[in-house]
C-alpha cells in the first residue's frame, strides 16, 4: 500500500473511530488496514492514534496529522481529475430523509447518474441528526434551520409548509379560522424533535410577525411518517411540507387549515463537515443539486 492509500486508510479510521468500521468502508481486510497504520507511525515516528475497547481515537500528533492528511489527498484528486479529464467515481454516501429522498432526490436521480456513471450512490435515511464525521458520510441533506457549527452549507431549496387536520378531527373539534382560536379546545400531534429534545411548536405568519403556539397533545411521535399517520388518525393538527401533504388534501384525507397564515418555508441544505475538504465526487453531487433541487 503506497503513502496516500495508507493517508485515506488512517483519515477512515479518525472519523469513524474503528479499524473495523473504516476496513468496512474501504472494502479492505482489517489487517491490512491495521499493517497501513503501524506502517505509518513506525515512518513518522508518533504514535497516532489511541486504541482503547470501546473506540480509537487520534493523539494530538494524529490530529494534526489528520489535518494534513486532508488536505493532501483532497490535492492529489484534484490534479488527478485536472490531468487525466476522468470523471469522478467511487462511493458517495448521503444521509437524508426518506421522504424527501422519495419526493426531491431520486426522480431526479436518474440525471445524477448519467452525469457521473462511475459514482456509487449509498443513501441511507432517518428521522434523527446523525454525526457526519463519525458514521462515515460524506454529506447530509437537511430540512430546518442548521445548528451544526462545524457543517458547511449550501441552500438546495425553501418548502412551503401548510396547517393540516383530519376531516374526523375538524368534525369534533371545529375549523379555526384565525390561529387565537387553536387555544379553545384544539389540539395538535406532538412532534419531538431531536435537533432540540423538546416538542415543536405549530407556527404561524401573522400581521407580519411569526406566531409560535403549543397546543395540549394526546399523542407524541418522533417520526414524520407516524406524525402524519398521527393526523389521519384525528389526534390532532400538524404541520408538515406541502409536498407531503398534497396529496391527502387531495383523496380528502386531510384538510388543509389556516390557509392564510402558513408558517415559514423551511430550508434544505446539503452540509458536510467543515473540516473535510470535499472530494471531486462530493462537489459534482452538491454542483448538480443545488441547480436540480433549486426551485
Amino acid at each position: 500500500m503506497d503513502r496516500f492509500d495508507a493517508m485515506r486508510v488512517f483519515v477512515r479510521i479518525v472519523e469513524r473511530r474503528s479499524f473495523t468500521r473504516a476496513a468496512d468502508d474501504l472494502n479492505l481486510p482489517r489487517a491490512t488496514v491495521t499493517d497501513a497504520v503501524k506502517a505509518l507511525e513506525s515512518r513518522l515516528g508518533v504514535r497516532l492514534l489511541q486504541r482503547t475497547t470501546r473506540q480509537v481515537a487520534p493523539t494530538l500528533e494524529g490530529e494534526a496529522f489528520y489535518g494534513r492528511c486532508l488536505r493532501l489527498i483532497a490535492d492529489l484528486e484534484d490534479a488527478e481529475s485536472a490531468f487525466t479529464n476522468v470523471n469522478p467515481k467511487g462511493p458517495l454516501r448521503i444521509e437524508m430523509h426518506g421522504t424527501l429522498a422519495r419526493h426531491l432526490l431520486f426522480p431526479r436521480l436518474p440525471e445524477f447518474l448519467s452525469m457521473y456513471p462511475d459514482i456509487e450512490l449509498d443513501v441511507s435515511e432517518g428521522d434523527r441528526y446523525i454525526d457526519i464525521v463519525r458514521e462515515g458520510v460524506d454529506c447530509a441533506v437537511r430540512v430546518g434551520e442548521l445548528r451544526d457549527s462545524d457543517l458547511i452549507a449550501r441552500r438546495l431549496a425553501m418548502l412551503p409548509e401548510a396547517t393540516a387536520a383530519s376531516p374526523g378531527y375538524c368534525e369534533l373539534h371545529g375549523i379555526p379560522r384565525v390561529p387565537d382560536e387553536l387555544e379553545s379546545g384544539h389540539l395538535m400531534v406532538g412532534f419531538k424533535s431531536t435537533a432540540i429534545g423538546a416538542l415543536l411548536p405549530l407556527e404561524f405568519q401573522q400581521k407580519g410577525r411569526v406566531r409560535n403556539i403549543t397546543l395540549p397533545t394526546r399523542v407524541r411521535v418522533g417520526g414524520a411518517d407516524s406524525y402524519l399517520g398521527a393526523a389521519m388518525a384525528g389526534f390532532g393538527i400538524i404541520q408538515a411540507p406541502r409536498y407531503r401533504l398534497d396529496h391527502y388534501f387531495s383523496t380528502g384525507q386531510l384538510r388543509l387549515l389556516l390557509e392564510g397564515f402558513p408558517p415559514l418555508p423551511s430550508p434544505v441544505n446539503v452540509v458536510y463537515p467543515r473540516t473535510r475538504l470535499p472530494s471531486p465526487r462530493l462537489r459534482a453531487f452538491i454542483d448538480w443539486a443545488t441547480e436540480a433541487l433549486a426551485f
